[in-house]
């Protein structure tokens, strides 16, 4: 197998690009056991994802897992499916074209904004060659999860690291680790809150369950689960909204072993057998609708608080398109831009006598 994959054709003078590249975790083709099965077999084979030795691991997922989970999830996909597929899918994309527009109305109309899927399509291979074939010799990426984990951002890196191996001509890379804890997200969700307050009341209980990970991952030094409750406290200081009126949470266990606690589904049943009637509950860990959100949060977890003797259930959606959302993504983007976008561009003048200099020392370009 050849190391380094086919490079555009190089021309001299041509101006160099900047571009963005929002990357989500990734979504089947369709809500199908014959496309979960790819999709788990992708997601579930990162040695970042699950963390035992192969040899234990591949008998699981290949003996037992993908042979049964992918109808299971079908299932759970196909009832928030929508007419535009996969609703993370939709949002990320919706999200890219309106981080470009914003980006566009603030004068910065020269930068190329992609977006891809971690697992699934489209590919970060897919959108990186996309770039690469532009002329971006500066890319920004940007996982859309806001606070860091191994199992989220880390492996995104991961990723983009192994494409760039295979590159001969590589560009400048930076990437946005978090941002948990940035200001106008924060603001954002404390606006979605307040809007959700204003339209149906504030109920008894503001819950924010985030996507769980193994408790193993925090004992060996993941800083997610800090980083979950630094966003909780900073929302919770935004919305001036007391420490007993809120619960942090974790959802989407995977497996026997212990996750981090409280979970999310046990907690909803407990608050409401315990005497709270009312719940609002949303999900900061998630930037977009998805799988996890709608029909985890807001269909199980909804009839599990129900059942057990809970009156009202509030779900917030996430911040998906979001004005607020997509004006602190702007800056967020533009603050890790920094000097890239200083950088002059040359002239059309400048560009054919460069070109012309190039000639006259021998390039053949």
């Amino acid at each position: 197998m050849t190391r380094f994959w086919q490079e555009p054709a190089y021309v001299h003078g041509k101006p160099s690009q900047t571009g963005i590249l929002l990357v989500n975790l990734g979504t089947p083709a369709a809500p199908t056991a014959a496309a979960l099965r790819p999709y788990l077999a992708q997601f579930l084979s990162d040695p970042r994802v699950v963390e035992i030795p192969r040899l234990i691991w591949w008998p699981i997922l290949h003996g037992i897992i993908l042979r049964t989970r992918p109808a299971k999830s079908a299932q759970k996909y196909a009832s928030v499916w929508t007419d535009e597929g996969s609703p993370l899918k939709a949002h990320t994309e919706k999200q890219a074209k309106l981080l470009a527009g914003f980006l566009t109305n603030a004068g910065q109309r020269d930068l190329m904004i992609s977006w891809a899927m971690r697992y699934g399509a489209p590919s970060i291979r897919s959108r990186l060659d996309e770039m690469r074939a532009a002329g971006c010799t500066r890319i920004l990426v940007l996982p859309l999860y806001p606070q860091f984990a191994a199992s989220t951002t880390a492996t995104v890196i991961d990723e983009v690291s192994d494409c760039l191996r295979h590159w001969r001509n590589l560009p400048e890379v930076r990437y946005i680790r978090s941002f948990g804890d940035d200001p106008g997200y924060i603001q954002a969700l404390a606006a979605s809150v307040r809007a959700h307050w204003q339209r149906n009341g504030q109920a008894e209980k503001l819950v924010l369950s985030f996507h769980g990970i193994p408790r193993r991952a925090l004992d060996l030094g993941d800083p997610y689960h800090c980083e979950c409750h630094k966003t909780a406290r900073l929302l919770g200081e935004a919305l001036q909204l007391p420490t007993d009126r809120m619960l942090v949470s974790f959802q989407s266990r995977f497996g026997k072993a212990e996750w981090l606690q409280p979970y999310t589904q046990p907690s909803l049943e407990s608050l409401a057998k315990k005497g709270t009637r009312s719940v609002d509950v949303m999900c900061p860990g998630f930037v977009s609708d998805c799988l996890e959100t709608l029909e985890e949060i807001n269909m199980e977890c909804r009839e599990a608080f129900l059942h057990a003797g809970g009156e009202r259930f509030g779900y917030i959606p996430c911040l998906n398109e979001d004005d607020d959302w997509i004006s602190a993504l702007m800056t967020l983007s533009l603050t890790h831009l920094g000097n890239w976008l200083t950088d002059p561009h040359p002239d059309a003048g400048t560009l054919t006598l460069q070109r012309s200099r190039a000639s006259a020392l021998g390039a053949n370009h």
